[in-house]
């Protein structure tokens, strides 16, 4: 047995006009779970409002939150010092949700009149999306559900399940898409925290986007991105000269070449924001890095896989893996998340894909000179979720700023084809995150994501800058403190 003190968050509607925290210390065997936790308080206090069923992770019931993560309490180990909270969800009282309004939005089979059964094939499709046991953690965490009148994450997975099923009659795809199907962001936070591990944004709405595509059920502005790639190979028009036409195919570092690697520069920085490349490659060069440039990539297809437009996404795949295998490279470096994100979870490819952040710490970054900044970061979701890279970006960001604080992550709006297709919902989220900059005290947001940097920039005060772009000033500026010296 061993003791361990926590705070609960308790509430009732009828005494109290917000949540409090109380602690409690209680006794529970090691390895205990939160459940086991909160049945030694109920004991003590019997007021206590929480739900349990099965404790064994299979109803659902005893979803709660954990220091700020949802998770199921009967699978969640209790420590010393936790916080347990209810869901993000409407609370009814102390850790109870109501679900009875995001349960009422799972939509039912409409029977077909004669004996249809599903293939082997169409059975295994569905498996996966029949794994849900509604704790509805995925709905708690959905950003897109705090701004719309999106459906819900998990009641798209249902819309799946269903236009999967031969037995089902009812068209699905028209359904999800006026329940909000393209207000998804694809910030996969519904991924991370779903104890099922079910993959609904890939898994699920990405699919339901690909049916309601064949359908010709895709917005408008989707399709026109779409019809860019296929007639240009990328999916941003160019507004200036690209960073392709502005680069040699290899570029050499300034001193002894600690590695070699290929980048893959992804539309938005080869079109519209190629000084933000420039800077990264300018970051490369001092820290000794050998950069190769194919010329004939094109477009990863992010765009297009998001939305569900995946017709031409073979040809991309084909042509992007060429370019590089063709020269035998077998490390290729991204700096947009997106394009990170795609290469190494929508490829398979013969080489090794990582982020500039991991680059630069796997051979090493040379220490900038500190500028006078109070910065905060932002986590692009294809960068922390997509590719699960939290902490480089922020050892980077320490050794160039003075003071670094964080603002609680949060999706800007701008990724899933959000900011073209729902750009009211993309609005209103970067509002939102705009306000938190605002909040954190910082004077500036950095980031690694061009969708994000260039979208944040519109819904704050604050400057927003690239990492890469900051590192470069930050040996300018180390640069500058010598030529001082030396005068």
């Amino acid at each position: 047995m061993k003791e361990i003190t926590f705070q609960v968050s308790r509430f009732d509607p009828e005494t109290d006009s917000q949540p409090r925290l109380e602690e409690y210390t209680v006794e529970v065997h090691d390895g205990a779970r939160v459940l086991h936790a909160l049945h030694a308080v109920h004991a003590m206090d019997p007021t206590l409002a929480y739900r349990w069923c099965c404790g064994a992770g299979q109803c659902g019931s005893c979803a709660v939150k954990v220091d700020g993560a949802p998770g199921l309490a009967c699978l969640t180990e209790a420590r010393d010092g936790m916080v347990v909270e209810p869901l993000d969800l409407p609370v009814t009282r102390d850790l109870e949700v109501d679900l009875a309004p995001y349960l009422g939005r799972f939509t039912s089979i409409t029977p077909a009149e004669c004996e249809t059964f599903p293939t082997q094939a169409e059975i295994e499709a569905i498996k996966p999306l029949r794994e849900c046991i509604e704790c509805m953690s995925c709905v708690s965490v959905c950003p897109a559900l705090k701004v719309s009148e999106f459906a819900g994450p998990t009641a798209m997975r249902q819309e799946l399940r269903l236009a999967l099923d031969p037995r089902d009659t009812g068209e699905r795809a028209g359904e999800a898409v006026e329940r909000g199907l393209f207000a998804c962001t694809s910030c996969q936070q519904c991924r991370i925290v779903c104890p099922k591990e079910i993959q609904i944004p890939g898994k699920a709405i990405e699919k339901l986007r690909e049916v309601a595509a064949r359908q010709g059920l895709a917005l408008p502005r989707h399709t026109t991105v779409a019809e860019m790639v296929r007639q240009t190979g990328r999916s941003v028009d160019r507004t200036k000269p690209t960073l392709l036409e502005q680069v040699p195919a290899v570029i050499e570092p300034e001193g002894e070449v600690k590695g070699t690697v290929g980048f893959f520069v992804g539309c938005m920085y080869n079109g519209r924001l190629p000084e933000t490349a420039l800077d990264m490659l300018a970051v490369m060069r001092r820290n000794g890095i050998r950069v190769i440039i194919p010329h004939e990539q094109v477009c990863c297809g992010s765009p297009l896989i998001r939305t569900g437009q995946t017709e031409f996404i073979d040809y991309l795949k084909r042509r992007n893996i060429e370019a590089f295998r063709t020269r035998d490279i077998d490390l290729v470096m991204t700096m947009c998340a997106g394009c990170g994100s795609t290469l190494k979870n929508d490829y398979k490819t013969p080489f090794k894909v990582m982020d500039a952040t991991e680059v630069l710490a796997k051979y090493g970054c040379e220490a900038p000179a500190k500028l006078p900044l109070t910065v905060t970061y932002h986590d692009p979701c294809h960068l922390l979720r997509g590719q699960g890279i939290s902490e480089e970006p922020r050892a980077l960001l320490r050794t160039v700023v003075e003071r670094f604080v964080e603002t609680p992550n949060q999706c800007c709006g701008s990724g899933g084809g959000v900011r073209s297709g729902r750009p009211e919902v993309a609005a209103a989220l970067g509002d939102r995150r705009g306000e938190a900059f605002e909040a954190s005290g910082a004077g500036m947001v950095v980031s690694c994501c061009p969708f994000c940097e260039y979208h944040i920039s519109e819904h704050t005060t604050l400057p927003v800058k690239d990492l890469m772009t900051l590192l470069r000033e930050g040996y300018e500026e180390k640069d500058r403190q010598r030529a001082g010296k030396r005068d």
